[in-house]
């Protein structure tokens, strides 16, 4: 059976490496492609989607799988053949019941639709975009149909993020975070005033952020030779082997959001980074899913990037990159200033407090477009509605409404939850953290990641997808999703900041 075992990973080889390809076409396309190679993108991309699900749902890769099934059964669960023979069977009976037409076309719109979206941003015009809005959902619902039956329309998206998440048991979490999390921003908007965080808004030169930027990445373990870090429009990370990871960020000169995008990057850059190499160019060689990489990503911007100890630390490094910019203000001033609780429009630029409500809205919306509750045509007005009644405010143009995410242009439809269950792993995570690694704080204090940088290796990165998610998450802190660790530490966190 080793040699058929042989057989199988070299055609799965094959296929990861199209794929990689892909994604360093989309990488390109986000960061250095000029505009007018969009329509000529959207062909290559498509066809080398085509090449891949070829590859991948050919029948000598099913004949393969049916040929080692006992023999996978026979071997150690945790071993790496016997994950990707389990992995592998799950993506090849899901990938078989789309045809091939429908994932070219998905490709395809995808790639056309992104510059239009920037454009129709950039104008704040959601009438340039809705045909493009109106296809990807089209194709979307297509798409559903593959996999009926189902007990929602929506389970079919999710579970191309979340594997065997069900829509039911995302709505469950949200509504225990929404009945934790209102009462907290109320409390916290009663003392408005406690907090001043002006200092973080004014004059930024480019030069002082990519400093400060530099000094902190590398001191989390940005290697030059081996990582890179570039602007787009909206950030992202990527990688194109595993010495190859590619982080994005966008600068703004009138504050310092694009220093917490950076950190936020560093997390799913690390997890890609510090995933087994022996798993490289399989089916395992990833992240386990969105839900379990935003984890990593938040836990680094904020649990890290925001955190007390983080900013006694690096309050000088910030200080001498911006000469005069923080007179008068302390450590503490500025730590304060980072973590100013005030409900905005901008899902990217949203305080911790408020965050997992930008994600509920568009998971609820999401839900209404693919079940037919909900036109494309009619998504900017019932954006508008749920920010009012979720965060209280008003939406003055779709560019700071519903075109303000790329996801939708992409066809990620289903994508938006894994970041607020990212939220919650990275609480449950924390959690766990804080107990064998006591002395957390007096390392962050000191400007020291490398402990908690081999904790993450050891317990969640090198597996990669070795395990479904759930049962990853099972293995290292005990239990399936709960969001009251999350809940707990937002309460102390922001109860000590406020005064509640």
């Amino acid at each position: 059976m080793e040699g058929r075992y042989a057989q199988l990973v070299q055609r799965l080889n094959e296929v990861q490496d199209i794929s990689g390809a892909v994604g360093i076409l989309a990488w390109d396309q986000r960061t250095k492609m000029p505009e007018g190679g969009s329509g000529a993108r959207a062909d290559q991309l498509s066809t080398l989607v085509r090449l891949s699900f070829e590859r991948f749902t050919a029948d000598e890769i099913g004949v393969l799988l049916d040929e080692l099934r006992d023999w996978g059964e026979s071997l150690d669960y945790d071993s790496d053949e016997a994950s990707l023979l389990r992995i592998t069977r799950r993506d090849y009976e899901k990938a078989r019941r789309v045809p091939l037409d429908l994932r070219a076309e998905m490709a395809r719109t995808a790639a056309i639709a992104e510059p239009v979206w920037r454009e129709a941003r950039r104008k704040s015009d959601f009438e340039l975009f809705r045909p493009y809005l109106e296809r990807a959902v089209e194709l979307k619902k297509q798409y559903i149909e593959c996999f009926q039956p189902v007990d929602e329309p929506y389970d079919a998206l999710l579970d191309d993020y979340e594997p065997g998440m069900k829509t039911a048991e995302v709505r469950a979490v949200f509504d225990e975070l929404k009945a934790g999390l209102v009462p907290l921003v109320a409390e916290i908007a009663e003392r408005a005033d406690a907090v001043d965080d002006s200092s973080l808004t004014g004059e930024f030169p480019l030069a002082g952020q990519e400093k400060l930027e530099g000094e902190i990445l590398r001191a989390f373990g940005f290697l030059e030779s081996e990582w890179r870090l570039d602007e787009t429009v909206h950030p992202f990370a990527s990688r194109g082997g595993p010495h190859d990871v590619r982080l994005t960020t966008n600068h703004h000169a009138d504050n310092l959001t694009s220093l917490f995008a950076c950190m936020h990057e560093f997390g799913h850059g690390l997890y890609e980074f510090q995933v087994d190499h022996a798993l490289y160019r399989t089916p395992l060689g990833r992240g386990a899913s969105l839900g379990v990489h935003e984890s990593q990503s938040r836990m680094w911007e904020n649990m890290i990037g925001r955190s007390r100890p983080f900013w006694e630390h690096y309050f000088d490094t910030a200080r001498n990159a911006f000469p005069g910019r923080f007179d008068g203000l302390d450590a503490e001033g500025f730590y304060r200033a980072a973590n100013r609780v005030r409900p905005s429009l901008i899902r990217i630029h949203a305080d911790e407090c408020t965050y997992n409500l930008h994600i509920i809205l568009r998971f609820e919306l999401e839900q209404d477009l693919v079940s037919g509750r909900l036109a494309p045509a009619d998504a900017r007005e019932a954006w508008d509605a749920k920010v009012e009644e979720y965060l209280g405010i008003d939406v003055p143009d779709v560019a700071d409404g519903v075109l303000q995410d790329m996801h939708w242009s992409g066809g990620s439809i289903g994508y938006f939850p894994t970041y607020a269950l990212g939220n919650v792993i990275s609480g449950q995570l924390w959690e766990r953290i804080r107990r064998e690694l006591p002395d957390l704080d007096e390392q962050t204090r000191a400007g020291e990641f490398g402990a908690l940088r081999e904790w993450l290796r050891e317990n969640v990165h090198r597996h990669g997808r070795k395990y479904m998610p759930g049962e990853l998450l099972e293995r290292v802190v005990g239990g399936g999703l709960d969001p009251q660790p999350l809940l707990a530490y937002l309460r102390e966190k922001f109860g000590a900041i406020y005064g509640l």
